[in-house]
């Protein structure tokens, strides 16, 4: 056990602690240097950059995460911790406009740093000598501190190379989850070893997305304030304050509650815990910043016919959103949303438009296709509550009484 564990015995569960929550302000400012960084560079290289960028900084939250589910924020020496990794993390984040310019190394050296001092400090100071929380932790180290090397190679290269190297240091860090951070010649870690406390880590990257849904609505409003406010921006303001509504709509009116619950009756609750939140939830953030993005463009041209690029942006990122729920839905019920998929490929669709109606109008029409989304869902909860059947989470419920 290790000596920080985070108490367990109360019966509501852990939630979010006030620290986690401050932690979390370094990645507003993270996710909106994301957000800058693909409206500078609006070409398919710096979607690739804007991605690499977008899931480090994932990847430093995500892991930060895992290991607040398992330590007490209340103690002392776990606080020093996390502040310590603010700090690095806030670095990070300064580099991000530049992360593949001047602030390579900067970028670079401060994820290594959150990555390798974290899960030193698990190993070696939360945890005892021969207990699995330091089996593990010093099986994740091993696994950053190869990746490491690769990330602080690419920093001190250039151009393709340094690209290269960390394309190669990002497969490293996705892919050690996968085979449970194996090692040779040592023996296995099953996904077992983990223990994930539901509530908490469900909570937590609900208000990941939370993050995200935020740092669309100050984009968009520092945007607006910069500018003339004519009644078409006005409206474009109002339509990018509605999509982002209907985003929020999307994920919390049930899917969050079933998600949740649906991890918490799971047998295989860290497999499931990997895929559905570790993986697909960076999806499902990156369709968030990509329609910031295209709110920011129509805000700032609402009457215009919009170039290639910006259409893009502007139906991609609804689209993603979209997609990234089919597939989470998928991974934890093993079922599809047929209306959600539909809805995404409408947004695609939708985009065929953008060279002969103005950005305000492709706007709408999005937000048309997710409102749509939204009613047909209603409808269909309406229809099956009239027919006397259960809601998808008291389907779950009664299952789970029945098992």
């Amino acid at each position: 056990m290790s000596r920080f564990q985070r108490p367990t015995d109360t019966a509501e569960g852990q939630r979010a602690t006030t620290l986690e929550l401050f932690y979390d302000l370094v990645f507003v400012f993270a996710i909106t240097q994301v957000s800058h960084l693909l409206l500078r560079h609006l070409t398919w290289e710096g979607v690739g950059q804007s991605a690499l960028v977008l899931l480090v900084v994932w990847w430093a939250w995500n892991y930060t995460t895992w290991v607040t589910n398992e330590l007490d924020p209340e103690s002392i020496v776990v606080r020093l911790m996390l502040i310590g990794v603010m700090l690095a993390s806030l670095l990070m984040a300064v580099a991000i406009p530049e992360a593949f310019g001047d602030r390579a190394l900067l970028f670079a050296g401060a994820y290594v740093a959150i990555q390798v001092g974290r899960h030193a400090f698990l190993a070696f100071a939360a945890s005892g000598r021969g207990t699995n929380e330091r089996v593990r932790a010093e099986r994740i180290l091993t696994w950053f501190v190869v990746a490491g090397v690769f990330w602080i190679a690419g920093a001190l290269a250039d151009g393709s190379t340094r690209t290269l190297l960390w394309l190669i240091a990002l497969a490293i860090d996705y892919g050690a989850p996968l085979c449970t951070y194996w090692v040779p010649f040592v023996r296995r870690v099953t996904p077992e070893a983990w223990q994930v406390q539901t509530a908490h880590f469900a909570e937590r990257f609900q208000l990941f997305i939370i993050i995200a849904l935020g740092e669309t609505i100050v984009l968009t409003g520092a945007t607006t304030s910069d500018l003339e406010l004519t009644t078409e921006r006005a409206v474009a303001f109002a339509v990018a304050f509605l999509t982002t509504a209907a985003m929020w709509w999307l994920y919390f009116d049930y899917v969050a509650r079933i998600a949740e619950r649906r991890l918490e009756l799971a047998p295989n609750r860290t497999t499931l815990a990997r895929d559905g939140y570790t993986y697909l939830h960076v999806v499902l953030a990156a369709g968030v910043i990509v329609s910031a993005v295209g709110d920011e463009l129509v805000i700032a041209h609402p009457g215009d016919v919009l170039p290639g690029a910006e259409v893009a942006a502007v139906v991609a990122g609804p689209a993603i959103y979209l997609l990234a729920h089919t597939l989470f839905r998928l991974r934890m019920a093993g079922s599809i949303s047929v209306k959600r998929l539909a809805g995404a490929i409408g947004c695609v669709a939708v985009g065929f438009l953008g060279g002969v109606v103005s950005g305000l109008v492709l706007a709408l029409l999005v937000l048309a296709i997710l409102v749509a989304v939204i009613v047909a869902e209603q409808v269909s909860g309406q229809r099956r509550a009239g027919r006397g059947d259960l809601a998808p989470l008291e389907r779950l419920e009664a299952e789970a009484g029945g098992a």
